[in-house]
């Protein structure tokens, strides 16, 4: 097994009793405290108009993070690229770039949530060809080469080349994978899927595959991160009871952010895949319902999140980006256990973690 490396899921936990601004400044608190542990890269959410993790700029707030914190790499999960001109998505991408001195992971996506799309004014039924064009002129951008376009949503008549000079350091980009169909789009783009690991082990081995026969050359030496949410404790039952009153409130914002029980992408046929994804999404906020969804995540001892660990990363998983960051977790909670996963469980795979753990 090769070395496997660790973000951390740098969000908003939504909490009545909180103010945005300092629900925003607990994540700083989480930055700070995930650099000196020495986990890879602070990864940021994009939703709009509600409770359910309320960043609406992750470009923004990775400004402002790197001002702090220079040498943390910065991620997205993700950047939903339909809502964006992609012109002023790829000039404000070269120029936090050029603000940072760690790496850039952008996961990209093309969105779930109906109300959002709505609000922007833009039809979900060209999402995937927005997502797939929108990502093709960001990386004729970000090529450092003057270019122009010609497509069914956007026109660049004139050759322009974007200004900071994106070519100083390279950005890592991820795919949003939904379901095996969305791998073979990531594939023919050349971008590495982001998985979650709700998905059933077969369907994870699958979407590589069929990414993997797409992707050619992108396929070598990927990064190929997977989303994980983190609970630790002494034994698994402790850490299955944080889940049990945690996680229910989470799958309630969940389901209203995202209106599961009307099912909205019934009449969409791109989202086909969703409609069914989401369609036992309510049961979720049954703790008695939460066992498989704990069992495929990093839920328990030191012990069973590492089994976990080493059945995802025989799937061929490399990167894993944790999340305790859930909705009413406190700080105190959440900080604990990002500081016990980092010295009792990543050390066993992460060169890097060894040697700050060490130190």
């Amino acid at each position: 097994m090769g070395d496997i490396a660790f973000g951390f899921q740098a969000a908003p936990a939504s909490d009545v009793h909180k103010s945005d601004q300092a629900l925003y400044r607990e994540v700083m608190q989480d930055c700070a405290l995930g650099q000196k542990l020495g986990y890879d890269a602070a990864w940021l959410l994009e939703h709009h108009f509600s409770d359910y993790y309320p960043t609406p700029s992750p470009l923004l707030f990775m400004a402002h993070i790197a001002a702090a914190f220079p040498d943390l790499s910065l991620g997205t999960s993700v950047l939903v690229l339909p809502w964006y001109h992609p012109l002023r998505l790829a000039e404000e991408i070269a120029m936090l770039n050029s603000m940072t001195n760690g790496t850039l992971h952008l996961g990209i996506g093309r969105g779930t949530a109906r109300m959002e799309y709505d609000a922007y004014n833009v039809d979900m039924n060209e999402a995937r060809a927005r997502f797939a064009e929108c990502y093709r002129i960001v990386e004729k951008g970000l090529s450092g080469e003057p270019f122009t376009h010609d497509g069914p949503f956007w026109k660049i008549d004139k050759p322009i080349k974007l200004r900071p000079d994106p070519t100083t350091k390279k950005v890592n980009f991820y795919g949003a994978i939904g379901s095996p169909a969305s791998a073979e789009v990531m594939g023919d783009l050349g971008v590495a899927p982001i998985c979650l690991s709700t998905f059933p082990d077969k369907l994870l081995s699958k979407i590589l595959e069929r990414w993997r026969a797409r992707a050619g050359a992108a396929a070598t030496n990927a990064i190929l991160p997977i989303s994980v949410k983190m609970f630790i404790a002494d034994t698994d039952e402790e850490a299955r009871d944080l889940g049990r009153r945690f996680y229910p409130p989470y799958f309630d914002l969940q389901c209203t952010h995202y209106e599961s029980d009307a099912n909205p992408w019934a009449d969409i046929p791109e989202y086909q895949d969703f409609s069914r994804m989401f369609a036992n999404l309510r049961k979720l906020t049954d703790p008695s319902e939460l066992g498989p969804f704990m069992d495929s995540n990093l839920v328990g001892s030191p012990e069973t999140i590492c089994r976990r660990i080493d059945q995802l990363a025989a799937l061929g998983f490399n990167y894993f980006m944790v999340s305790s960051a859930t909705p009413g977790t406190p700080l105190e909670l959440r900080q604990h256990m990002m500081t016990r996963f980092a010295q009792e469980v990543c050390p066993r795979y992460s060169s890097a973690m060894r040697a700050v753990r060490a130190a």
